[in-house]
């Protein structure tokens, strides 16, 4: 999100150069500098003891290719919290073990998103209903049912490089 307004005050923004980070938008009146923000959300890959991943067919998403659980954090949840939460809600799953992998800048959204591998046992999904259908994926053959270049094609290479 840019500033045009003070999101406290709604006086209209000018540009201030602030220290090394050049012109950005600047109440005088709060006399606050407005950093652009974005929201932080999870993209989780869900591994289950015969690595295997769990896809998801979101048609909100992508009626094209299958996603990874994913989600925006609550205010005052950790990000851990968060993937346990996701996973819970979309697949039904108990997460048993998590790592954290890298975060993912996703600019067509203004979002961060944190990624990480999260470990279940395998067993049959209950759908929440933003999930339209779910499967178990040979994690070696994930990347080519997710869209190439994405943030959770890029998850899973990397997770698939990392063992």
């Amino acid at each position: 999100m840019h500033f045009t307004y003070c999101p406290h005050c709604g006086t209209k923004a000018i540009l201030k150069e602030i220290g090394d980070e050049g012109f950005i938008p600047y109440c005088d009146a709060c006399r606050t500098p407005l950093w652009d923000m974005f929201t932080t959300s999870i993209i989780c890959a869900v591994i289950n003891e015969e690595n295997e991943i769990a896809l998801l067919r979101q048609d909100y998403v992508s009626t094209s290719n299958l996603v990874c659980v994913a989600g925006i954090m609550k205010q005052g949840e950790s990000a851990e919290d968060a993937v346990i939460r996701e996973v819970k809600e979309e697949l039904g799953l108990d997460v048993e073990e998590l790592a954290y992998i890298r975060s993912y800048p996703y600019n067509k959204k203004e979002m961060l998103m944190l990624g990480f591998r999260a470990q279940v046992r395998k067993q049959d999904f209950s759908l929440s209903g933003e999930v339209d259908a779910a499967q178990w994926v040979p994690l070696s053959e994930a990347p080519d049912k997710l869209r190439e270049g994405g943030v959770a094609w890029q998850l899973v290479r990397k997770i698939i490089g990392d063992h």
